[in-house]
């Protein structure tokens, strides 16, 4: 479903990380549909060359430079602004979904699994953000959208790491917020509950193993327990981060925009 024109992020250049996974993949092609151009990255090239074809054959007047890269790493963040801004020009648009689940009680939780969300969803989303940021506000534009999560917004069983860095790409999305629109630049986070993507089927796989319970049942009690009785797609959450680049929310500054199936309503 097409909700958006097809000029709607026309000029426009969008830096979208994590784009192998299922929402990174989905935001590239509903991006290319509305006109932008686009840096797309993530630590599989092969991958990130298959949605290159995808987008080339969705748009082909817009341009997609491919830009592996671990983003954990100083290095790579650097070279990939750097590469992305030579290749297709100012970044305008920056979206921030990469990142990795996993969860433990307290008492099993060690400091590795502690720290590999942090890193990555909290960390790089931060530090890259910085490189992106400096011309978006010499340029006095730009559109910032972070991928954090309904854990990001309250606590759950079993979740003390992921829930613990998606609350902190809450409160960097808020003070940044703060920052940023006084040169024109906005920045707002997307909130999802469980999507149909190889993250949320584990992480829905995971609580049916604590609960002693198969996939295809927990995944079952999981979407009966929500108002719309199912959990969202990719392209849903896709479509919304498109939203928030696009000048039609230009008085939405700082917002998490949950996605729950009406799961989470305050």
């Amino acid at each position: 479903m097409t909700i958006f024109s097809n000029d709607a992020l026309i000029g426009e250049h969008i830096l979208i990380t994590g784009a192998t996974g299922g929402i990174g993949y989905e935001a590239a092609k509903e991006a290319v549909r509305t006109g932008a151009h686009i840096t797309i990255t993530g630590r599989n090239e092969e991958k990130l060359e298959s949605l290159k074809e995808e987008c080339n054959k969705l748009n082909s007047e817009v341009e997609v430079f491919v830009g592996p890269a671990d983003i954990n790493s100083e290095d790579d963040r650097k070279q990939l602004v750097q590469n992305a801004k030579e290749s297709i020009g100012p970044i305008t648009g920056l979206v921030n979904s990469a990142g990795i689940g996993g969860g433990a009680p307290l008492e099993d939780l060690t400091e590795d699994q502690l720290r590999k969300p942090m890193e990555l969803n909290y960390f790089s989303t931060v530090l890259l953000t910085q490189e992106v940021y400096k011309d978006m506000k010499e340029q006095r534009r730009g559109s910032i959208v972070n991928l954090s999560s309904l854990s990001g917004l309250r606590g759950t069983h079993s979740n003390i790491a992921y829930s613990s860095s998606k609350f902190a790409v809450i409160g960097f999305t808020q003070s940044l917020a703060i920052e940023a629109i006084e040169y024109n630049v906005r920045v707002n986070a997307i909130c999802p509950g469980f999507v149909d993507t190889s993250m949320g089927r584990q992480a829905i796989a995971n609580i049916g193993k604590r609960e002693g319970r198969s996939y295809e049942k927990q995944r079952q009690i999981s979407e009966e327990a929500l108002p719309s009785g199912r959990i969202s797609t990719p392209e849903e959450v896709a479509r919304s981060i498109v939203y928030l680049l696009t000048d039609a929310c230009e008085n939405i500054v700082g917002e998490s925009l949950k996605i729950s199936g009406g799961g989470v309503m305050r």
